[in-house]
């Protein structure tokens, strides 16, 4: 006959085993689980980095400076560009060109040669000769290549006269001035180099000689040029003998504050005739 406390231990005894091998079990499933979604966790992030290294960066913008257009301001012949064309191809200045044609084909022109208004040359006051220019007309998009070989304009609101073989690429010869800008196309420093300040342009040596006269106190040296023209002579009156454009810009606003006068710049071109297209 068996004791019914020794089954009843026995029972017990079984179900604490049982028990115990459940919960050993579900413990081991955990884990196993834990473990494969952290390895999942795991791969996915590494993924996701692995993506993130082989996108290319995002370009880094570039400041960039530009010329302002004829419409955003008003061009001054005298005053200096925003940045000087030293490099080829660089916007140099904006402002009117005019044309000159046929009362000075033939004759020299400022660098020695002889005009030949069927070239395609140009004079400007500051650029040294043989400077190549592309000079656009901005009203209608239209260009030509130009080398400067005189000097000019002796107008004030000008910046550059274009033979009529120039006038007439860009479509100018019928309005006679329009709006222009100009490139450098030759790899120079416009702005280096020595320059000098008109002050006055007269058919009368007297008045040339008594405005030297009247500045010779205060400013040297100052020139008296002659030019020749089919309608008599112009003698214009000349200020200093400055380095660098700037220096020579900064002595043309001294005079026209005290003196009263209108400077043009101009370069001085050494060992050549000093002509122009007056």
């Amino acid at each position: 006959m068996t004791d019914p406390s020794g089954r009843e231990r026995s029972l017990k005894a079984e179900r604490a085993r049982n028990a115990k091998k459940l919960r050993v079990a579900s413990r081991a499933a955990e884990f196993t689980m834990a473990m494969c979604l952290t390895a999942a966790v795991f791969v996915t992030g590494c993924a996701g980095r692995r993506t993130a290294a082989s996108r290319p960066p995002a370009p880094v913008s570039k400041d960039v400076t530009t010329v302002p257009s004829t419409a955003e301001r008003e061009p001054s012949a005298n005053s200096a560009p925003a940045r000087p064309g030293e490099q080829p191809g660089e916007p140099f200045e904006e402002g009117k060109a005019s044309w000159y044609g046929a009362p000075f084909h033939g004759r020299r022109a400022s660098n020695g040669e002889i005009y030949d208004m069927n070239k395609l040359t140009a004079a400007h006051r500051t650029l040294p000769f043989n400077t190549v220019v592309r000079v656009t007309n901005v009203t209608n998009g239209k260009s030509t290549t130009v080398r400067i070989t005189d000097r000019g304009p002796f107008v004030d609101n000008r910046i550059i006269d274009l033979s009529f073989a120039a006038a007439e690429e860009i479509d100018s010869v019928g309005p006679g001035v329009v709006p222009v800008r100009l490139d450098i196309l030759s790899a120079i420093d416009p702005t280096a180099g020595y320059f000098t300040v008109q002050i006055g342009a007269f058919r009368e040596r007297a008045n040339a000689e008594r405005l030297r006269t009247r500045l010779n106190a205060s400013y040297s040296p100052i020139q008296i040029i002659e030019f020749p023209t089919d309608n008599g002579a112009f003698y214009r009156v000349r200020v200093g003998k400055v380095s660098g454009e700037q220096a020579a810009q900064q002595l043309g606003e001294q005079l026209r504050v005290r003196e009263g006068v209108k400077p043009l710049i101009f370069r001085l071109d050494e060992g050549v005739a000093g002509g122009g297209n007056e």
